[in-house]
């Protein structure tokens, strides 16, 4: 890292810390934050490559080996500083002061998220390194893509380990860095497969070749064209290193001596010593341009991780908001908390009364928009189909009177209007709205019901005991309230029998019927016929009909409306007030529902890290506001 220069230096670290802090608090939770997440298939020699950069050995061996997220921070120490390791998971966190345990600890850590054996776990492993040998980066590890299961393993191990993998490199936060060994045809790794997956254009990803000293004779220039991406195109490109292998582990060859032996096989090739002089081999190269790409990431996703947690923020205050404060333990603040929920019941019957409300002013209009929509937007419909059900009776009423004068006409002759006759058509007529009149009646009761039982869930969410009594008490008027409303109905229907209205409404109504009616034929002696009967017995009934059905329209949404809305609204607020007075009932009814508990807990929580985020991301935009980092690597 030695050709950063001193200002870049003192920038580095405070980028990579700033999202360090941010996985810290926990923000990754809530949203993506910068990452490299680093992938491979089985024995790409991915383990060899985070061991070269960290300067610790990582678990090693066949099969699975990495079987949880490995977050792999990296701090740059100055020299003559001592080594310090720390190794976090779930509530662990231990500290550490020899790498020779770093492996030991992983390994302990994974078989205590993922089980002792081969599974694996979403949950993520925190590495903390910091040394004077090692780069200020932080990347995370994952599973090795396997791609046939072995003993031990669930069959579907593989698909287990692909899920995991594409659940970060999905997010457009995070650069993939792919792993491929030198010896294999890359178009065929399934590493590279998954990435291009995702990221189509590689604006993503990086490629690293490893294993530089296992490639073919003649195939050289093959791996030179994949680092000049030429073969595979990437917008970061690749980098090619030579990381220790199993005979200088087995040797005990020292990271350092490694990277020694890795510089000079690169100088010494004679087709890879172009890529070391391009700046695209080496241990060191890698670290650097990793670090460049991670930072200058780091400084793009700023705007919008800022926008994020703001977003987030808003959100959170507005889900918390429903769930209030706990009730407390001590008697002081007990009493203080019944007073509220005093004030909470008395809001829930402020919103019963907009939700019946036909008419709002602004206000009360925002109120009802946070908690419930007003009901007669819901009403207006069912009212509507009520007319509906009379017009088209009315309708009918030509057809009724034709086949009435077919069945039932005696010895009379034609022309004769017989009152008897016409009264009982109307009867008839009218009974026969009667019982859609009540159908109507429980429907809209139902509908009442089930926006009174959603403002209750909603305005008194956190207590299941007063929800339900809530509940209970409204179905218990609503059959109460709803058997009045029958009754009033079914009154008003017999008042209907009878025929009545009066004589100037009626015959301005006759009249009027008759002159719109253009097919109407002036009685003659020449055209009396039955036609003409019944046209004329017609625009009696449904003159008459018009009144009577105009009454019925109005009168059973007025009926529906004071008792189902109106006495509804006052007896439920007079019965929840009285229920609170009853010290002994009120201690169960204010008992707290234990999901409610854990989910404002989990919210407050979310409130309180997305807060330090905040004053993270505001502190660090301050210190960098007149910061551009230079180009200090001329990327390949």
């Amino acid at each position: 890292m030695n050709t950063l220069n001193q200002q870049y230096e003192e920038k580095v670290r405070p980028c990579i810390d700033l999202i360090d802090s941010l996985r810290s608090l926990g923000v990754e939770r809530d949203l993506a934050l910068p990452a490299i997440a680093v992938i491979g298939d089985q024995s790409s020699g991915k383990s060899s490559v985070l061991e070269a950069l960290s300067g610790v050995a990582l678990p090693r061996g066949s099969g699975i080996v990495t079987r949880c997220p490995l977050e792999l921070k990296m701090k740059r120490k100055k020299e003559g500083e001592e080594w310090y390791g720390k190794i976090s998971y779930q509530d662990h966190e231990e500290e550490m002061d020899d790498p020779a345990v770093v492996e030991k600890k992983i390994r302990e850590a994974q078989d205590e998220m993922a089980g002792v054996g081969v599974g694996i776990s979403d949950d993520l492993i925190s590495l903390e390194i910091a040394s004077p040998d090692v780069p200020d980066l932080t990347l995370i590890d994952l599973p090795g893509i396997a791609r046939v299961a072995v003993k031990g393993q669930p069959e579907n191990i593989g698909d287990q380990i692909k899920r995991l993998i594409q659940k970060f490199i999905t997010k457009q936060e995070t650069i993939s860095l792919v792993v491929v060994p030198c010896n294999v045809d890359i178009a065929t790794t399934e590493a590279l497969k998954m990435a291009q997956g995702v990221d189509a254009d590689g604006e993503r990803t990086l490629g690293i070749l490893t294993k530089p000293d296992l490639v073919d004779k003649g195939t050289e220039e093959t791996v030179v064209e994949i680092v000049h991406n030429e073969v595979i195109h990437l917008k970061k490109g690749y980098m090619i290193v030579k990381c220790r292998g199993q005979k200088e582990i087995t040797e005990k060859v020292s990271l350092t001596e490694a990277i020694e032996r890795e510089k000079d096989f690169f100088n010494s090739h004679v087709h890879f010593q172009t890529l070391h002089d391009e700046g695209y081999a080496t241990v060191p190269k890698l670290a650097e341009k990793l670090t460049l790409e991670l930072v200058h990431h780091i400084q793009r996703s700023l705007p919008r991780l800022e926008e994020q947690v703001e977003e987030k923020l808003k959100q959170t205050r507005k889900e918390l908001e429903k769930y209030r404060c706990g009730p407390p333990s001590d008697r002081v603040g007990r009493l203080s908390y019944l007073i509220d929920v005093s004030l909470i019941v008395s809001h829930f019957y402020t919103w019963i009364t907009l939700l019946f409300q036909s008419k709002c002013n602004q206000t009360d209009f925002k109120l009802m928009t946070a908690n419930q929509s007003n009901i007669f937007h819901l009403l207006r419909k069912e009212f509507a189909a009520w007319k509906e059900i009379i017009s088209t009776s009315e309708r009918n009423c030509e057809c009724k009177v034709a086949t009435y004068e077919r069945k039932y006409r005696g010895r009379e002759l034609p022309g004769f209007i017989n009152y008897k006759t016409f009264e009982v058509m109307i009867k008839e007529h009218i009974k026969q709205l009667e019982e859609p009149a009540v159908t109507k009646l429980k429907e809209v009761a139902e509908i009442v019901k089930r926006q009174m039982f959603k403002l209750a869930e909603s305005s008194l969410l956190g207590f299941p005991n007063l929800i339900r009594t809530a509940k209970m008490k409204i179905e218990a008027i609503k059959k109460e309230k709803e058997a009045l409303a029958e009754a009033t109905l079914r009154t008003q229907f017999r008042m209907e029998m009878i025929i009545y209205t009066q004589d100037d409404r009626y015959s301005k109504k006759l009249g009027k019927r008759k002159r719109e009616d253009t097919t109407f034929i002036n009685k003659t002696v020449n055209t009396y016929a039955n036609g003409a009967t019944l046209k004329e017995m017609t625009h009696h009934l449904k003159s008459y009909y018009q009144i009577a059905g105009q009454r019925l329209a109005d009168q059973i949404p007025l009926v529906i409306h004071y008792y189902l809305l109106q006495e509804s609204a006052v007896q439920l607020q007079r019965e929840m007030l009285h229920m609170l007075q009853d010290k002994e009932k009120t201690k169960l009814l204010l008992q707290e529902d234990a999901s409610i508990k854990s989910q404002r807990n989990s919210l407050q929580k979310r409130l309180d890290r997305l807060s330090k985020a905040r004053v993270l991301l505001t502190d660090f935009s301050m210190d960098m506001r007149n910061f551009s980092t230079p180009q200090l690597l001329s990327t390949p």
